[in-house]
């Protein structure tokens, strides 16, 4: 059993307490890990690692502090990862729901014969979005890459390789870290979803540590506009280039396997 995060704000306890109903009723341990709240971060903590450079230059609206904290949570369980030296762990925020096969789910993370780094379990508000990949593995699961990394990070497995990975390239950041992490070209971390998602949002509310933004801020609509359009155009080379690595890495096993096959049978 891979180890398990729960990011959970303190002031957070009915969340908590769904959680670990969701997590007791499949018999899965976990880990809380204290979520930063946004509206306490002085501005010196901000500027630690939020740049507003970097967030004039690549995204179209200011990052709330609620936002800040979000990312800065989801930094906080990769630094555990690396520090831990964990294989992988799951991380979740505190508004999912398991299905009944998450077990499945999870063993077909363990058996899986390709090197990943990010796994998405679980799509921002049930969003759909187009497949160009997808490996049928040995049960009702399959694991896809989708045209564009699915948003949101309610459930993610991260590898201690893609941990490490992004903490190193996120040390300074300026767009939502979800966002960030669609930008596979510039993280160096591309990532599968796991499919049918075993893990779904609950969409009553937002989650907590996202919200409390100060203000409503107007986003640019023509600055997003070309920020998407670049982003597209890299994307669709980034993808491409990581399904290749993918289709090499198997004609190399299967060419392999022939090989011992025929060495055997001769």
């Amino acid at each position: 059993m891979p180890p398990i995060f729960l990011i959970n704000l303190k002031r957070s306890p009915q969340r908590l307490a769904n959680s670990v109903m969701q997590f007791n009723k499949y018999k899965l341990p976990f880990t809380r890990i204290e979520a930063i709240d946004g509206a306490t971060l002085s501005q010196s903590e901000v500027n630690k690692h939020y740049c507003t450079t970097l967030n004039k230059k690549n995204y179209h609206y200011p990052l709330s502090k609620g936002q800040i904290g979000c990312y800065l949570s989801h930094r906080k369980v990769w630094q555990a990862i690396v520090d831990q030296k964990l294989d992988y762990a799951l991380i979740f925020e505190d508004d999912f729901t398991l299905t009944s096969d998450i077990h499945t789910a999870i063993k077909s993370i363990n058996d899986l014969d390709i090197k990943w780094q990010l796994i998405k379990l679980s799509a921002y508000k049930g969003r759909k979005r187009s497949i160009i990949f997808k490996k049928h593995l040995d049960n009702a699961y399959s694991l896809v890459v989708h045209k564009k990394l699915m948003s949101g990070c309610c459930a993610t497995a991260i590898s201690y390789d893609g941990a490490k990975q992004l903490l190193a390239v996120t040390e300074k950041f300026g767009r939502p870290v979800d966002c960030d992490l669609q930008h596979i070209w510039q993280t160096g971390v591309p990532g599968f979803s796991l499919m049918p998602f075993p893990v779904t949002q609950c969409t009553e509310q937002e989650s907590d540590i996202k919200m409390r933004s100060e203000r409503q801020v107007q986003k640019a609509f023509f600055k997003r506009k070309y920020q998407q359009l670049i982003a597209n155009i890299n994307n669709k080379k980034a993808t491409s280039k990581f399904i290749n690595e993918i289709h090499q890495v198997h004609f190399k096993q299967k060419r392999s396997l022939s090989s011992f096959l025929f060495e055997k049978l001769s």
